[in-house]
């Protein structure tokens, strides 16, 4: 099995709702997100999947985000908290049915600083 590893950022604010601390004023991170593909085979030159591909489409998704309060996008607007976590979820989830089918989302990790981070992983079926 081969892994390949990109990672790209973004510039974003959000609060936490039904949070009691200060994570439920607005604010900011730069948040660092990495993007885990794999799959068995290369092809002819020996590559699973060009590195360009894979961050295209990663900053396809990243700049959704990019300078927007997280809490007003449509997907987190009503019920669904900005955290870490439930943001790693979404870049999985937007992301996996973009990759061509050689290719597994392993995994979306998404730091909110440089000492905390968030995996999403889907368990295997």
């Amino acid at each position: 099995m081969y892994y390949l590893k990109v990672t790209s950022h973004f510039d974003a604010a959000h609060f936490l709702r039904n949070y009691q601390g200060k994570c439920a004023n607005i604010h900011g991170h730069t948040w660092q997100v990495k993007i885990v593909v794999k799959g068995t085979s290369l092809n002819n030159q020996g590559i699973l999947i060009d590195f360009s591909i894979l961050k295209s489409l990663l900053n396809e998704t990243v700049t959704k985000f990019d300078h927007q309060l997280v809490n007003d996008l449509p997907e987190f607007s009503d019920k669904l908290n900005p955290t870490a976590e439930n943001i790693a979820a979404f870049i999985y989830e937007d992301l996996v049915g973009k990759l061509p089918q050689n290719i597994g989302l392993d995994s979306v990790e998404v730091w909110e600083s440089h000492k905390s981070s968030a995996v999403f992983r889907r368990e295997s079926e």
